[in-house]
């Protein structure tokens, strides 16, 4: 994830030359839960929100507007406007990472309304006055401030309500307040400590107001389950995804009362197979949802020799045209696990 657009083995090399930045003098350590072997259970959800970093983050605009029907909101860490790659990796690289192509945002958007009258996506009617929480820092040099500046762009034509963070001196990561790593970092596992905390800023946006995190043991259960149930195809590695992901249940939505559910999506290099739980465990949404009533769900990809780095399927690596809407293979394997919680 030091670049969701490594989609090639020669794009690693000159993305390692730029990373830089030590860890914090010392890491906060978060309350962890061991994970629990299991399954996916139906429980009552009032509404579904989506948040994602770099290539997740390009998932997290893609399962949104294609599913902005059930999907309320939307969070995006360093990422651009939807359908930036336009299935070239090329674009990928040079358009929607570095600025040197540009985005064309209108014709984005244009796709998107045609899209929209074949169902292929749900309609655009439905993001409008749909909150969306976006942050990009600015010692973000993998996607540049431009195209995600595009991002924002993209989500006010179609009316959404788009708070933009775009002043911290964050490198390309997910900014928490437990990272591993300094502010300005760009390097595995991607988590930086910024000082501040845009999980609260995130979750006021997209739910409305928030309740303070649990800063205590955890409360709730996390879930590891099996991938391939969910799996299009049966078979989760096929899709560049891993054998398992992760759900974090607080014990009051296990218990049945009315809870929402957040899919949080991680970047390149920062699955389980590459950082284990760190970014389940680091990410500062399983604090907040002890207190705020909120399941976490958390889909994991994996590598395969057309996705080394571990990446979600945001510019069409596994060979189908369909990955940015509906029956797009990832798309609906998460998808079919968020049908699962949701009931």
């Amino acid at each position: 994830m030091s670049t969701p657009l490594r989609v090639a083995t020669t794009l690693t090399a000159v993305v390692l030359l730029a990373l830089s930045a030590a860890a914090p003098a010392q890491a906060a350590t978060p309350s962890t839960k061991t994970p629990v072997a299991g399954s996916l259970s139906s429980y009552n959800v009032s509404g579904v929100y989506i948040a994602g970093v770099s290539s997740g983050g390009y998932m997290a605009t893609q399962l949104h507007v294609a599913y902005s029907s059930r999907i309320r909101g939307a969070a995006v860490f360093a990422a651009g406007p939807y359908y930036c790659s336009r299935n070239t990796v090329a674009q990928a690289l040079y358009g929607c990472g570095d600025n040197l192509y540009p985005t064309n945002v209108s014709a984005l958007q244009t796709y998107t309304r045609t899209w929209a009258s074949y169902g292929w996506v749900d309609p655009v009617g439905n993001l409008s006055g749909d909150p969306v929480y976006v942050f990009h820092g600015t010692n973000d040099t993998t996607v540049k401030k431009s195209v995600t500046d595009d991002l924002v762009r993209y989500y006010q034509h179609f009316g959404a309500s788009v708070q933009y963070d775009s002043g911290s001196a964050a490198g390309h990561s997910w900014v928490t307040p437990y990272g591993t790593l300094g502010c300005t970092a760009t390097a595995s596992p991607y988590l930086n400590d910024c000082g501040i905390d845009p999980q609260n800023a995130l979750l006021r946006k997209l739910l409305g107001g928030v309740n303070a995190p649990n800063t205590g043991a955890l409360g709730g259960t996390l879930v590891r389950f099996s991938q391939n149930t969910f799996a299009v195809n049966g078979w989760a590695n096929g899709l560049s995804m891993d054998a398992n992901g992760y759900a974090y249940v607080p014990s009051a939505c296990a218990a049945g009362q009315s809870c929402r559910l957040l899919v949080a999506l991680h970047g390149c290099v920062q699955a389980s197979g590459a950082v284990g739980t760190a970014f389940v465990d680091r990410a500062n949404l399983n604090q907040y949802a002890d207190t705020n009533n909120l399941i976490v769900l958390y889909p994991q990809a994996s590598t395969s020799l057309s996705n080394p780095n571990g990446c979600w399927d945001w510019w069409g690596y596994l060979g189908a045209t369909n990955f940015p809407i509906k029956g797009g293979a990832q798309v609906e394997t998460i998808m079919n696990m968020v049908r699962r919680l949701d009931g």
